[in-house]
Parts: structure tokens; sequence; C-alpha cells
């Protein structure tokens, strides 16, 4: 007797298959909420670092107003100084570390009590190396595209 649909042998590779799938899912997804974790993380310390620099700066401000003039430091920050003719005033600039990549720049012009700031920004610090491991070599023209340079990429 020849009985008709689907055997005990299909289900169980369409089982297999189905579970593969899962298996396969569940580990892409394990993946990229690590992935989203340490991001998240990077994320935090920088703003957290931010607001730590903000702080520092924005207490150097206030011993710059309270004091009335600019000192060689604060709170172990140098404070660098120069007259800007263009201002007709003293102009202090320092940085303050976000991190061990990042630092806040402030730029301030000062008059007496009164401080006005020029620069506040967030810089970016450490060596920048040009990584020239492809090869490219740009021809003469392109076929078919005179004055178009050819641009080549070879290993």
């Amino acid at each position: 007797m020849n009985k008709g649909g689907i055997g005990v042998g299909s289900a169980s590779i369409v089982l297999v298959f189905a579970v593969l799938c899962l298996t396969v899912f569940s580990l892409i997804t394990l993946v990229v909420a690590r992935n989203n974790k340490a991001l998240a993380e990077t994320e935090a310390s920088l703003v957290a670092g931010y607001y730590e620099a903000d702080a520092l700066a924005e207490r150097i401000i206030a011993e710059i107003i309270e004091t009335g003039a600019i000192p060689e430091s604060v709170l172990g920050v140098e404070i660098d100084t120069y007259w800007d003719m263009m201002l007709g005033t003293e102009v202090a600039s320092y940085f303050c570390q976000l991190s061990d990549k990042k630092e806040l720049y402030v730029k301030l012009a000062v008059n007496g009590d009164y401080v006005n700031v020029l620069n506040w920004q967030m810089l970016d610090v450490g060596e920048w190396e040009f990584d020239d491991s492809l090869g490219v070599w740009i021809g003469d023209d392109m076929p078919g595209m005179p004055g178009m340079p050819g641009i080549f990429i070879f290993d």
C-alpha cells in the first residue's frame, strides 16, 4: 500500500532547516547586540568626558572673571595668552582633555571682567597615518572619453 503526501523524512529536513535558520539568525542578533553595546559604551564615555571637560572649561572662565586677570594655569590646565591687535584685547586659549583621542579647545577674548568666547570646539588628538597600501594608478585617458583620466586599481 503506497501512501501519498509528505513523508517523515521530508518533514525532518524542513525541521532541521528551520532550526538551522533560527540558529543563524540568533547568532547574527547576538553579534549585532554586542556591537551596539560596545558602540553605546564608547559614546557614553565620550559624552561623559565632554561634560566633564565642559564643566572644567566653565570653571576656568569663572576663575578668569572673578580675578579679572588671566592666570598661567587654573585647575591643572595651562592657559596660553597673547595680545590680539584686531580685537584690541588679550586672548586666552586652553585645552581640556575629554579622552585619549579628543579634547575641548576654548579661545577667549578677555577685557577686564568681560569675557567673550571666540572658539569652543571639540578636536581630535593624536597622530593620523596615511594609508597607501592600495596601489592606485591614474592613467592617461579613459577609452572613448578623451580628457577623462582613467583610474585603475591594482594589487
